[in-house]
């Protein structure tokens, strides 16, 4: 693991030059990983529920985060992803599933305490299967033998993205600037979208009845100069000229909701790198 303040300081530079339109997403992830380094014992691990519509940051930041904290990054031995279309494709086989998923974790706590454990796709994770980890996210001192506080958690989820979107939207036309949006705006959206809904992995939970989310984190839609700055990002990382007819256009090339006002794209950032192809 990276020495927590210097990796703390470059993680706050690289979110404030690297992740465009998402200021809450910053305040969030940085008050998270902030508290939980610079506590030597921490009552409990961390917890972080990630939420947002596709190509809005969700897998950039968490990968952004585990660079930070582990010197290899996602190559590192203590940084364990889970896709639930890779790892638990078949319903049938959910006690299968809740058995290898427990003994997984808690043979990588044994082996290291400050390990991390990313859920991709919470959305399609089948109902009832994340509960089996309950267990290891408590403010418990030890659970199988393990003291497994120094761990993090980091859940992704599209779901309540579309609840985001509408409430962005409409904050939009009560003339509510996008950095004076709070959680608590979006919160109430958040839970009714991801946490009561029986498609969603989060379903009657524990891991929601018993709080043990520490941060709640909306990914808001990105605007048409947010895809710009992701244009201009995209050009200079694969080395190619930054032209502003090129940036404007692949940005226009976007498609953009609601379509009356074509305020936010539909697909955040994610089609750039693609779509910068058709110009070179």
């Amino acid at each position: 693991l990276r020495a927590g303040h210097a990796g703390s300081c470059s993680l706050e530079f690289d979110l404030a030059t690297n992740l465009v339109g998402q200021p809450l997403v910053r305040q969030q992830v940085m008050k998270g990983v902030r508290e939980f380094l610079e506590n030597p014992n921490p009552v409990k691990p961390l917890v972080m529920s990630f939420h947002g519509s596709t190509g809005t940051g969700k897998t950039y930041v968490s990968s952004m985060l585990i660079r930070y904290l582990f010197q290899r990054g996602l190559q590192s031995p203590y940084v364990h992803h889970f896709s639930p279309i890779v790892h638990f494709p078949h319903a049938e086989q959910i006690e299968q599933y809740k058995e290898s998923l427990k003994r997984w974790i808690q043979g990588n706590l044994t082996n290291c305490g400050r390990s991390a454990f990313v859920f991709d796709e919470m959305d399609k994770m089948h109902p009832g299967l994340i509960d089996v980890i309950i267990p290891f996210l408590g403010p418990s001192w030890v659970v199988y033998g393990t003291n497994y506080r120094k761990a993090i958690f980091i859940f992704i989820s599209n779901a309540g993205g579309e609840q985001i979107n509408n409430v962005t939207l409409a904050l939009w036309h009560a003339r509510k600037d996008r950095e004076e949006i709070s959680l608590q705006d979006l919160e109430p959206a958040i839970s009714k979208a991801v946490f009561e809904n029986p498609q969603s992995g989060f379903w009657k939970s524990g891991i929601i009845n018993e709080h043990l989310i520490d941060f709640v984190v909306p990914f808001l839609p990105l605007k048409h100069h947010h895809v710009k700055q992701c244009v201009v990002s995209e050009l200079v990382q694969q080395g190619l000229e930054v032209r502003p007819g090129v940036v404007q256009e692949v940005a226009d090339s976007i498609p953009y909701f609601p379509e009356e006002e074509k305020l936010f794209s539909s697909t955040g950032c994610k089609t750039v790198a693609s779509r910068i192809s058709f110009f070179f």
